[in-house]
């Protein structure tokens, strides 16, 4: 797959890699599993195989060989040869075909699954681009991006997909409490249950920053783990979300924990959009 224009961020990436937080190694990742596996699986593939994520505007592709592609999770008007398409459908790909993409309609984060994965090089259990650990952090114009061809027919399937996209449109944003949240005082913990917040402009792939501050006179802890998903309070009364490819360690306490899902939903937010906390028993 050539890539004649790269958009604005889009980075190949599978679940992750694991096992190496001891040597401050990021998990990176999908920051929306739940549309790459849509994508995958509607394909046959494996939940895990790596996908490419597209972020806000849309690269342009020439394909090498014929495949067969699925999009889904951000609706970032896509075509195929110049034909609208749509996100959540299986679509069949011949050699020389283009896919380009034009105006954001909803969330930030689409994925592109293809027939078989990519074959990008796996280092340390995952494909996920990473800067300093992969050759490459995002798609660069001219670069060539290896699949395997699928020459198979349609896939025959009686099943009906449904794309819950209402994560998409929702502001709420599930959490459960985090290792500090008992420290906060009653006023602070009723302030995160009930306030709205922004996205900050600060906002990648390592953490999404909120506007809105919450007063703060909790003391920093001793450096302890953190994980995506992971919700900081900073001194200054900021909170920062910690994301996919976040730190291992951090010193601030970590006041909200993000599920699996909720990173998902923050993932797909804007600069400016709201989200607003909704808090989960604890397992």
């Amino acid at each position: 797959m050539k890539v004649l224009q790269p958009g604005l961020f889009s980075s190949i990436q599978d679940y992750g890699r694991f096992g190496n937080m001891e040597f401050g190694v990021p998990a990176s990742g999908v920051m929306d599993r739940y549309a790459a596996r849509t994508a995958n699986l509607m394909l046959r593939n494996d939940a895990n195989h790596a996908v490419l994520e597209i972020t806000m505007m849309g690269p342009k592709l020439e394909f090498t060989a014929v495949t067969k592609i699925v999009i889904s999770g951000a609706y970032l008007s896509p075509k195929l040869n110049n034909e609208e398409v749509e996100n959540n459908t299986i679509l069949e790909v011949a050699k020389g075909d283009i896919l380009s993409f034009g105006r954001r309609i909803i969330g930030c984060r689409a994925y592109l699954a293809i027939s078989g994965g990519f074959t990008t090089e796996e280092i340390l259990g995952s494909k996920s681009w990473y800067d300093g650990i992969s050759k490459h952090e995002k798609l660069q114009k001219a670069m060539a991006i290896s699949y395997k061809e699928d020459l198979a027919t349609k896939i025959k399937t009686n099943a009906i997909l449904k794309f819950d996209e209402d994560y998409l449109k929702t502001d709420k944003v599930e959490v459960y409490e985090g290792a500090e949240f008992k420290f906060l005082s009653e006023t602070q913990k009723e302030h995160l249950r009930n306030a709205i917040f922004s996205i900050d402009q600060n906002n990648n792939r390592m953490a999404i920053q909120l506007q809105e501050q919450l007063q703060n006179d909790l003391k920093p802890i001793i450096t302890g783990p953190v994980v995506p998903g992971t919700v900081q309070l900073t001194p200054s009364g900021k909170l920062i979300v910690l994301m996919r490819d976040c730190q291992t360690t951090g010193g601030y306490p970590r006041v909200l924990q993000l599920s699996d899902k909720g990173i998902g939903t923050i993932a797909q937010k804007l600069t400016n959009e709201k989200v607003k906390f909704c808090f989960k028993k604890s397992l």
